[in-house]
């Protein structure tokens, strides 16, 4: 497929040698900047364990097309795992799972109306 045109926001983690030479090896997807402030969480847990990834927003509504760049080259960049978490019926986790083979572990985020919960159910 080539050399992906995503663009990171962040890319966090372990720096020091490694077989990965600090290449981000799990992705932390979010629909939204408004979403930052949990998926943050988890990447603080992977930055305390040393754990190289990438923070970026995608969006399965505005952005289909880069979400499907993003999943269908995750691989071969070298995401061994995809984090996504938008609020709403998790579109987000949904489709990044249907166009890539690698675990992706859905993240609800609270909404105004439902906490969560709508997320969590889909």
């Amino acid at each position: 497929m080539g050399k992906s045109r995503l663009p990171l926001r962040r890319s966090r983690g372990s720096t020091g040698a490694s077989a990965l030479q600090g290449r981000p090896i799990v992705g932390v997807l979010g629909g939204s900047k408004s979403d930052f402030p949990i998926l943050e969480k988890a990447g603080a847990i992977l930055a305390e364990l040393g754990i190289p990834y990438e923070l970026l927003v995608v969006s399965a509504h505005r952005t289909p097309d880069r979400l499907f760049e993003y999943a269908t080259t995750a691989s071969e960049r070298g995401i061994q795992v995809i984090i996504g978490g938008a609020g709403g019926a998790a579109h987000l986790p949904g489709m990044l799972a249907a166009k890539t083979h690698l675990p992706v572990i859905g993240v609800p985020i609270p909404t105004e109306n439902l906490r969560g919960l709508d997320s969590l159910l889909s």
